[in-house]
Protein backbone atom coordinates (compact mmCIF):
# COMPACT_ATOMS: atom_id res chain seq x y z
CA UNK A 1 0.00 0.00 0.00
CA UNK A 2 1.20 3.66 -0.81
CA UNK A 3 2.45 5.13 2.55
CA UNK A 4 0.46 8.12 1.42
CA UNK A 5 -2.73 5.93 1.90
CA UNK A 6 -1.57 4.21 4.70
CA UNK A 7 -0.60 7.47 6.77
CA UNK A 8 -3.83 8.73 5.75
CA UNK A 9 -6.17 5.91 6.67
CA UNK A 10 -4.12 5.41 9.84
CA UNK A 11 -4.99 9.02 10.80
CA UNK A 12 -8.49 8.58 10.58
CA UNK A 13 -8.32 5.71 12.96
CA UNK A 14 -6.60 8.21 15.20
CA UNK A 15 -9.17 10.84 14.52
CA UNK A 16 -12.23 8.63 14.53
CA UNK A 17 -11.26 7.47 17.97
CA UNK A 18 -10.02 10.86 19.39
CA UNK A 19 -14.07 12.56 17.87
CA UNK A 20 -15.72 9.66 19.90
CA UNK A 21 -13.50 10.26 23.36
CA UNK A 22 -14.25 13.95 22.90
CA UNK A 23 -17.79 14.13 21.97
CA UNK A 24 -20.87 14.57 24.41
CA UNK A 25 -23.38 14.35 21.62
CA UNK A 26 -24.52 11.39 20.35
CA UNK A 27 -24.33 12.38 16.72
CA UNK A 28 -20.74 13.58 16.95
CA UNK A 29 -20.00 10.51 18.81
CA UNK A 30 -21.89 8.13 15.88
CA UNK A 31 -19.76 10.17 13.34
CA UNK A 32 -16.54 9.30 15.31
CA UNK A 33 -17.37 5.69 14.95
CA UNK A 34 -17.86 5.84 11.03
CA UNK A 35 -14.34 7.30 10.45
CA UNK A 36 -13.22 4.74 12.29
CA UNK A 37 -14.95 1.94 10.60
CA UNK A 38 -14.65 3.76 6.99
CA UNK A 39 -10.84 3.86 8.00
CA UNK A 40 -9.99 0.65 8.82
CA UNK A 41 -12.04 -1.33 6.02
CA UNK A 42 -9.21 -0.51 3.17
CA UNK A 43 -6.66 -2.03 5.72
CA UNK A 44 -8.29 -4.91 5.81
CA UNK A 45 -8.51 -5.43 2.14
CA UNK A 46 -5.03 -4.41 1.40
CA UNK A 47 -3.76 -7.63 0.27
CA UNK A 48 -6.49 -8.39 -2.33
CA UNK A 49 -7.28 -11.96 -1.18
CA UNK A 50 -10.92 -13.25 -1.20
CA UNK A 51 -10.52 -14.28 2.51
CA UNK A 52 -9.36 -10.07 3.27
CA UNK A 53 -12.29 -9.16 0.93
CA UNK A 54 -14.93 -11.39 2.59
CA UNK A 55 -13.15 -10.43 5.86
CA UNK A 56 -13.73 -6.64 5.21
CA UNK A 57 -16.70 -7.01 3.76
CA UNK A 58 -18.82 -9.02 7.06
CA UNK A 59 -16.85 -6.68 9.23
CA UNK A 60 -18.51 -3.54 7.34
CA UNK A 61 -21.82 -4.89 7.00
CA UNK A 62 -22.05 -5.80 10.85
CA UNK A 63 -20.45 -2.34 11.38
CA UNK A 64 -23.26 -0.32 9.48
CA UNK A 65 -25.70 -2.44 11.24
CA UNK A 66 -24.46 -1.25 14.49
CA UNK A 67 -23.74 2.48 13.23
CA UNK A 68 -27.14 2.00 11.63
CA UNK A 69 -28.85 0.85 14.91
CA UNK A 70 -26.97 3.48 17.30
CA UNK A 71 -28.09 6.54 15.08
CA UNK A 72 -31.63 5.26 15.57
CA UNK A 73 -31.83 4.34 19.37
CA UNK A 74 -29.75 8.16 19.51
CA UNK A 75 -32.61 10.35 17.07
CA UNK A 76 -35.59 8.13 19.00
CA UNK A 77 -34.43 8.84 22.05
CA UNK A 78 -34.08 12.96 20.82
CA UNK A 79 -37.67 12.78 19.95
CA UNK A 80 -38.61 11.45 23.14
CA UNK A 81 -36.56 13.19 26.10
CA UNK A 82 -35.56 16.87 23.60
CA UNK A 83 -32.03 16.03 24.10
CA UNK A 84 -29.07 14.74 22.36
CA UNK A 85 -26.42 14.76 25.50
CA UNK A 86 -24.66 11.72 26.27
CA UNK A 87 -24.31 12.07 30.10
CA UNK A 88 -27.96 13.03 30.25
CA UNK A 89 -30.54 10.69 31.13
CA UNK A 90 -31.84 8.63 28.64
CA UNK A 91 -35.32 6.08 27.87
CA UNK A 92 -34.66 2.79 28.66
CA UNK A 93 -35.93 1.43 25.16
CA UNK A 94 -33.30 3.92 23.22
CA UNK A 95 -30.58 2.60 26.23
CA UNK A 96 -31.22 -0.45 25.08
CA UNK A 97 -31.19 -0.14 21.69
CA UNK A 98 -27.57 1.56 22.38
CA UNK A 99 -26.02 -1.13 24.44
CA UNK A 100 -27.14 -3.78 22.26
CA UNK A 101 -25.33 -1.12 19.04
CA UNK A 102 -22.25 -1.34 20.86
CA UNK A 103 -21.74 -5.05 22.15
CA UNK A 104 -22.12 -5.60 18.40
CA UNK A 105 -19.58 -2.81 17.71
CA UNK A 106 -16.73 -4.73 20.46
CA UNK A 107 -18.14 -8.17 20.08
CA UNK A 108 -20.05 -8.99 23.23
CA UNK A 109 -21.79 -12.22 23.41
CA UNK A 110 -24.31 -13.18 21.92
CA UNK A 111 -23.32 -10.46 19.41
CA UNK A 112 -20.27 -12.34 18.88
CA UNK A 113 -19.96 -14.39 16.14
CA UNK A 114 -18.41 -11.79 13.55
CA UNK A 115 -15.46 -11.55 15.29
CA UNK A 116 -13.69 -15.10 14.90
CA UNK A 117 -14.30 -15.28 11.12
CA UNK A 118 -13.43 -11.36 10.65
CA UNK A 119 -10.10 -12.14 12.36
CA UNK A 120 -9.34 -15.39 10.97
CA UNK A 121 -9.14 -13.98 6.94
CA UNK A 122 -7.41 -10.78 8.02
CA UNK A 123 -3.12 -10.46 8.30
CA UNK A 124 -2.01 -10.65 12.21
CA UNK A 125 -0.66 -6.50 11.89
CA UNK A 126 -4.46 -5.94 11.07
CA UNK A 127 -5.86 -8.20 13.34
CA UNK A 128 -3.70 -6.52 16.31
CA UNK A 129 -5.71 -3.02 15.18
CA UNK A 130 -8.91 -4.94 15.31
CA UNK A 131 -8.10 -6.61 18.28
CA UNK A 132 -6.78 -3.69 20.45
CA UNK A 133 -7.60 -0.24 18.79
CA UNK A 134 -11.30 -0.54 17.76
CA UNK A 135 -12.62 -1.28 21.02
CA UNK A 136 -11.60 1.84 22.56
CA UNK A 137 -14.46 4.14 21.09
CA UNK A 138 -17.40 1.86 21.95
CA UNK A 139 -16.02 1.01 25.19
CA UNK A 140 -15.84 4.89 26.03
CA UNK A 141 -19.29 5.10 24.83
CA UNK A 142 -20.08 2.30 27.57
CA UNK A 143 -18.73 3.83 30.46
CA UNK A 144 -21.00 7.05 29.84
CA UNK A 145 -24.28 4.80 30.53
CA UNK A 146 -25.29 4.49 33.70
CA UNK A 147 -28.25 3.68 34.05
CA UNK A 148 -29.97 0.38 35.66
CA UNK A 149 -31.65 -1.65 32.79
CA UNK A 150 -27.80 -1.41 31.54
CA UNK A 151 -26.32 -2.60 34.75
CA UNK A 152 -28.71 -5.96 34.01
CA UNK A 153 -27.94 -6.62 30.49
CA UNK A 154 -23.86 -5.56 30.82
CA UNK A 155 -24.05 -8.39 33.33
CA UNK A 156 -25.58 -10.91 31.42
CA UNK A 157 -23.67 -10.21 28.22
CA UNK A 158 -20.71 -10.11 30.39
CA UNK A 159 -21.11 -13.45 31.38
CA UNK A 160 -22.61 -14.91 28.39
CA UNK A 161 -19.36 -13.56 27.00
CA UNK A 162 -17.01 -15.32 29.42
CA UNK A 163 -18.76 -18.61 28.91
CA UNK A 164 -19.02 -18.97 25.02
CA UNK A 165 -15.21 -17.07 24.91
CA UNK A 166 -14.23 -20.35 26.87
CA UNK A 167 -16.20 -22.72 25.36
CA UNK A 168 -15.89 -21.62 21.68
CA UNK A 169 -12.29 -21.26 21.54
CA UNK A 170 -11.44 -24.86 22.87
CA UNK A 171 -10.91 -27.02 19.86
CA UNK A 172 -9.90 -24.03 17.23
CA UNK A 173 -6.72 -24.73 15.46
CA UNK A 174 -6.47 -21.34 14.08
CA UNK A 175 -4.50 -19.03 16.06
CA UNK A 176 -6.48 -16.27 15.31
CA UNK A 177 -10.03 -17.93 16.02
CA UNK A 178 -8.03 -18.34 19.32
CA UNK A 179 -7.37 -15.05 20.08
CA UNK A 180 -11.01 -14.03 18.74
CA UNK A 181 -12.43 -16.05 20.97
CA UNK A 182 -10.27 -14.90 24.10
CA UNK A 183 -11.06 -11.57 22.88
CA UNK A 184 -14.66 -12.43 23.44
CA UNK A 185 -13.84 -13.87 26.67
CA UNK A 186 -11.77 -10.35 27.76
CA UNK A 187 -14.81 -8.28 26.80
CA UNK A 188 -17.10 -10.11 28.92
CA UNK A 189 -14.82 -9.77 31.85
CA UNK A 190 -14.85 -6.17 31.26
CA UNK A 191 -18.79 -6.32 31.37
CA UNK A 192 -19.26 -7.79 34.33
CA UNK A 193 -17.68 -4.67 36.36
CA UNK A 194 -18.11 -1.56 34.11
CA UNK A 195 -20.85 -0.65 36.00
CA UNK A 196 -19.33 -0.73 39.46
CA UNK A 197 -16.06 0.62 38.52
CA UNK A 198 -15.07 1.89 35.36
CA UNK A 199 -11.54 2.53 36.47
CA UNK A 200 -11.19 -1.49 37.05
CA UNK A 201 -12.80 -2.14 33.72
CA UNK A 202 -10.27 0.01 32.07
CA UNK A 203 -7.72 -1.65 34.24
CA UNK A 204 -8.99 -4.42 32.42
CA UNK A 205 -8.78 -3.08 28.76
CA UNK A 206 -5.25 -1.72 29.45
CA UNK A 207 -3.84 -4.97 30.57
CA UNK A 208 -6.08 -6.89 27.95
CA UNK A 209 -3.89 -5.01 25.14
CA UNK A 210 -0.69 -5.27 26.56
CA UNK A 211 -1.06 -9.15 26.78
CA UNK A 212 -3.27 -9.33 23.69
CA UNK A 213 -0.25 -7.55 21.62
CA UNK A 214 2.39 -9.10 22.85
CA UNK A 215 0.84 -12.10 21.78
CA UNK A 216 0.03 -10.67 18.30
CA UNK A 217 3.79 -9.78 17.63
CA UNK A 218 5.53 -12.79 18.83
CA UNK A 219 2.88 -14.73 16.42
CA UNK A 220 3.85 -12.29 13.69
CA UNK A 221 7.63 -13.13 14.34
CA UNK A 222 7.34 -16.65 14.31
CA UNK A 223 5.22 -16.22 11.14
CA UNK A 224 2.52 -18.86 12.81
CA UNK A 225 -1.22 -19.06 11.86
CA UNK A 226 -2.23 -22.45 12.95
CA UNK A 227 -1.38 -24.54 16.12
CA UNK A 228 1.08 -26.91 14.25
CA UNK A 229 3.12 -23.83 12.90
CA UNK A 230 3.58 -23.40 16.76
CA UNK A 231 6.10 -26.47 16.80
CA UNK A 232 8.72 -25.09 14.11
CA UNK A 233 8.86 -21.38 16.18
CA UNK A 234 11.58 -23.53 18.03
CA UNK A 235 14.11 -22.99 14.77
CA UNK A 236 12.90 -19.63 13.50
CA UNK A 237 12.73 -17.55 16.82
CA UNK A 238 14.11 -19.52 20.09
CA UNK A 239 14.08 -16.24 22.64
CA UNK A 240 10.63 -15.39 21.98
CA UNK A 241 9.61 -19.40 22.11
CA UNK A 242 10.79 -19.44 25.80
CA UNK A 243 9.18 -16.55 26.83
CA UNK A 244 5.75 -17.38 24.81
CA UNK A 245 4.28 -19.70 26.92
CA UNK A 246 4.68 -17.74 29.78
CA UNK A 247 2.60 -14.99 27.55
CA UNK A 248 -0.35 -17.43 26.49
CA UNK A 249 -0.68 -18.32 30.48
CA UNK A 250 -0.97 -14.39 31.70
CA UNK A 251 -3.03 -14.58 28.97
CA UNK A 252 -5.07 -16.96 30.59
CA UNK A 253 -4.82 -15.35 33.89
CA UNK A 254 -2.32 -17.50 35.88
CA UNK A 255 -0.85 -16.54 38.42
CA UNK A 256 2.20 -14.80 39.06
CA UNK A 257 1.41 -13.58 36.35
CA UNK A 258 0.25 -10.11 35.19
CA UNK A 259 -3.28 -11.49 33.73
CA UNK A 260 -4.61 -12.56 36.87
CA UNK A 261 -4.17 -8.96 38.52
CA UNK A 262 -7.68 -8.07 36.71
CA UNK A 263 -9.69 -10.97 37.42
CA UNK A 264 -8.74 -10.86 41.16
CA UNK A 265 -9.56 -7.43 41.41
CA UNK A 266 -12.86 -7.99 39.31
CA UNK A 267 -13.97 -10.99 41.35
CA UNK A 268 -13.70 -8.80 44.92
CA UNK A 269 -15.46 -6.19 43.18
CA UNK A 270 -18.49 -9.26 42.26
CA UNK A 271 -18.35 -10.22 45.82
CA UNK A 272 -18.47 -6.64 47.36
CA UNK A 273 -21.72 -6.11 45.14
CA UNK A 274 -23.34 -9.23 46.38
CA UNK A 275 -22.61 -11.14 43.16
CA UNK A 276 -20.88 -14.20 44.82
CA UNK A 277 -22.80 -16.74 42.63
CA UNK A 278 -21.99 -14.85 39.55
CA UNK A 279 -18.37 -14.51 40.53
CA UNK A 280 -17.88 -18.22 40.89
CA UNK A 281 -19.29 -18.76 37.52
CA UNK A 282 -17.02 -16.39 36.06
CA UNK A 283 -13.81 -18.12 38.04
CA UNK A 284 -15.39 -21.18 36.56
CA UNK A 285 -15.24 -19.63 32.83
CA UNK A 286 -11.81 -18.78 33.33
CA UNK A 287 -10.68 -22.47 33.58
CA UNK A 288 -12.14 -22.58 30.27
CA UNK A 289 -9.65 -20.24 28.66
CA UNK A 290 -7.03 -21.15 30.96
CA UNK A 291 -7.29 -24.59 29.12
CA UNK A 292 -6.95 -23.42 25.33
CA UNK A 293 -4.18 -21.28 26.41
CA UNK A 294 -2.51 -24.13 27.95
CA UNK A 295 -3.32 -26.46 24.38
CA UNK A 296 -0.82 -23.23 22.53
CA UNK A 297 1.47 -23.15 25.33
CA UNK A 298 2.48 -27.18 24.93
CA UNK A 299 2.93 -26.58 21.08
CA UNK A 300 5.26 -23.96 21.74
CA UNK A 301 7.27 -25.46 24.55
CA UNK A 302 6.89 -29.27 24.43
CA UNK A 303 6.20 -30.52 20.90
CA UNK A 304 8.73 -31.69 18.69
CA UNK A 305 8.47 -31.60 14.93
CA UNK A 306 9.19 -34.30 13.33
CA UNK A 307 12.79 -34.71 12.09
CA UNK A 308 12.40 -34.06 8.22
CA UNK A 309 14.55 -31.73 5.66
CA UNK A 310 11.40 -29.73 6.35
CA UNK A 311 12.31 -28.65 9.37
CA UNK A 312 16.17 -29.20 9.76
CA UNK A 313 15.97 -26.72 6.96
CA UNK A 314 14.64 -23.62 8.64
CA UNK A 315 17.00 -20.72 8.63
CA UNK A 316 17.64 -19.03 11.75
CA UNK A 317 17.96 -15.71 10.23
CA UNK A 318 18.58 -12.38 11.63
CA UNK A 319 14.97 -11.09 11.83
CA UNK A 320 13.62 -8.08 10.31
CA UNK A 321 10.98 -7.06 12.85
CA UNK A 322 11.57 -4.85 15.79
CA UNK A 323 12.24 -6.44 18.73
CA UNK A 324 11.54 -2.99 20.88
CA UNK A 325 7.43 -3.10 21.45
CA UNK A 326 8.11 -7.39 21.99
CA UNK A 327 9.91 -6.57 24.39
CA UNK A 328 7.75 -3.76 26.37
CA UNK A 329 4.29 -5.67 25.65
CA UNK A 330 6.22 -9.27 26.93
CA UNK A 331 7.54 -7.29 30.02
CA UNK A 332 4.23 -5.28 30.94
CA UNK A 333 2.44 -9.10 30.07
CA UNK A 334 4.54 -10.71 32.54
CA UNK A 335 5.56 -8.36 35.40
CA UNK A 336 3.01 -6.07 36.68
CA UNK A 337 1.75 -8.39 39.57
CA UNK A 338 3.36 -6.76 42.68
CA UNK A 339 1.60 -3.59 41.87
CA UNK A 340 -1.81 -5.19 42.87
CA UNK A 341 -1.85 -3.06 45.83
CA UNK A 342 -1.00 0.39 44.30
CA UNK A 343 -3.70 -0.53 41.63
CA UNK A 344 -5.90 -1.26 43.98
CA UNK A 345 -5.83 1.74 46.55
CA UNK A 346 -5.79 4.05 43.24
CA UNK A 347 -9.78 2.60 42.39
CA UNK A 348 -10.70 2.52 45.66
CA UNK A 349 -8.89 6.09 47.32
Amino acid sequence: MNPYILSTLIMGLGIGTTITFASSHWLLAWMGLEINTLAIVPLMAQHHHPRAVEAATKYFLTQAAAAATLLFASTTNAWLTGQWDIYQAAHPLTTALVVAALALKVGLAPLHSWLPEVLQGLDLTTGLILSTWQKLAPFALLVQIQTPPVTSALLIMGILSTLVGGWGGLNQTQLRKVLAYSSVAHLGWMALVLQFSPGLSLLTLIIYFLMTSSVFLVFKASKATTLNALALSWFKTPALTAITPLLLLSLGGLPPLTGFMPKWLILHELTKQDLSALATLAALSALLSLYFDLRLSHAFALTIPPNNLTTTASWRLCSSHPSLPVAFFSAGALMLLPLTPGVAAMLNP
